[in-house]
């Protein structure tokens, strides 16, 4: 977790959902960073199993990527410190869907039509068991780590006017549990 508390490694993780592989000079001028913090902060990731160095690829400009499609973290932690920390990145990460998702309604009037009309969002409502729940989250998570994956990975299967669209999930009580 402590890993993932630095601004910079965040913005590399999400810099590495979207593209699929980077190495530190490309990440470097995505982010307005300098190539050796860069390198520097896709090494501690790679320490802690985030990213890994693409197969074959060595020297200064090695790619990386992420070492699993997509991240799903337990929400229950035993030791309070743990929570209180993991609430506080976990709140973080909202913070930055949430502030590309406004970013989005701000400027959406600035794409094409058909940008427009295909860009979603999705509400319901079920009455479901903490299993079921699972069961959901877990298919949802294995949908959404597939959806075109190998398109991120390979950019020559990127076809034109492809962009990189975020896909995101929640399921959460909406009452409190009875007694």
């Amino acid at each position: 977790m402590r890993a993932l508390t630095h601004p910079l490694r965040l913005a590399l993780i999400e810099l590495l959902w979207r593209e699929g592989t980077i190495n530190a000079t490309q990440a470097a001028a995505e982010l307005c960073e300098s190539q050796a913090s860069c390198s520097f902060h896709l090494r501690q990731l790679a320490k802690f199993g985030f990213v890994q160095e693409v197969d074959g690829a060595r020297g200064r400009a090695r790619p990386w990527r992420l070492s699993r499609r997509g991240m799903r973290v337990a929400n229950v932690q035993d030791d309070p410190r743990t929570a209180i920390a993991w609430a506080g990145l976990e709140r973080l990460m909202n913070d930055r869907q949430l502030d590309r998702y406004r970013a989005w309604l701000e400027g959406r009037s600035g794409y094409p039509r058909e940008w427009r009309e295909a860009a979603y969002h999705s509400h319901s409502i079920a009455w479901l068991t903490p299993e079921e729940l699972h069961t959901v989250a877990d298919q949802i998570s294995e949908l959404l780590a597939g959806v075109f994956a190998e398109r991120r990975d390979d950019r020559a299967l990127r076809p034109p006017g492809a962009l990189p669209v975020e896909l995101w999930s929640i399921g959460y009580p909406t009452a409190p549990a009875a007694e």
